[in-house]
């Protein structure tokens, strides 16, 4: 019935239309049938023409089992990805021994936020860096303090009202959305949380497109080629993966800053021209 009202939608036709207009219909049917297909066969991962960026989006993840203590099991580029903290680990987000050992004022130093500017600390926790983002862009600027747990943001609000920080807006995420406006920021920082992204690809895809055209985006994780640095495994990163996966994005390397004491800094700034301009990072 279906194919028949795709022929003749409009009852009777002249003689002289019938057999073009027929034609016509046919041919669209044919074209909307393979589009289905083609569609069907995307999500089962065929190799049909026009499939292909599903298919490479659906390869990017690969599940082993068991997973590693501290990991889930779902591999990402040949990195497992790392459990999430949880709230009841919110202390250890605070603790004193944190100033010296992630030298939170040098990150700022590097970040040369402006006043005015709009940033995102992305997964907040509880505001540790949040705070000191909003003193750096001032009253005129703002801060979106982003976290998938509402118990982290809820002892974050209470940490930003302790300090009387009134430009910070929070955002409780899904695991694959930031839900942060587009192209609106000038800044996203990430510190300590990207390695325990369950969908790393769609999340930095959504961040880009939060970012400006010339924004930054920057991931500051633990040093995977230091065995000195006393963090698990799965809870560091090495320079060369964080680049590897930023690759996937329209994003250019900027810098990176090995100086603080455990951590580097990896600064890279969303493209607004193609990407045979993008700078490389020395022997890369």
């Amino acid at each position: 019935m279906r194919l028949l009202r795709a022929v003749r939608p409009g009852g009777p036709r002249p003689r002289g239309e019938t057999g073009r207009s027929t034609l016509v219909a046919l041919v669209s049917c044919i074209r909307r049938g393979l589009a289905l297909l083609c569609a069907g066969a995307c999500v089962a991962g065929l190799a049909l023409p026009g499939a292909e960026p599903a298919r490479e989006l659906a390869s990017l993840y690969e599940y082993r089992s068991p997973a590693s203590p501290d990991g889930i099991g779902k591999f990402y580029r040949g990195r497992e990805i790392a459990r999430t903290m949880s709230q009841e680990g919110a202390d250890w987000l605070e603790r004193p021994e944190r100033e010296a050992e992630e030298a939170p004022e040098q990150v700022l130093t590097a970040l040369a936020l402006q006043p005015g500017q709009v940033a995102a600390d992305f997964g907040a926790g509880t505001g540790y860096f949040t705070w000191r983002l909003a003193r750096a862009v001032g009253p005129a600027g703002r801060v979106y303090a982003v976290d998938l747990q509402p118990e982290m943001l809820a002892r974050l609000r209470t940490n930003m009202a302790a300090r009387a920080v009134s430009n910070v807006v929070t955002v409780v995420a899904t695991e694959q959305d930031p839900r942060l406006p587009e192209a609106g920021l000038d800044l996203i920082l990430m510190v300590d949380v990207y390695h325990e992204l369950a969908w790393p690809h769609e999340v930095l895809a959504a961040l880009c497109r939060a970012l400006k055209p010339g924004g930054r985006l920057v991931f500051v994780e633990y040093r995977a080629e230091d065995p000195a640095v006393p963090i698990k495994p799965l809870h560091k990163m090495s320079e060369a993966q964080i680049l590897r996966e930023a690759a996937a994005h329209p994003l250019e390397w900027v810098q990176t800053v090995r100086s603080l004491p455990w951590q580097h800094l990896v600064v890279f700034r969303k493209r607004a021209h193609p990407p045979d301009a993008a700078r490389s990072p020395p022997g890369n």
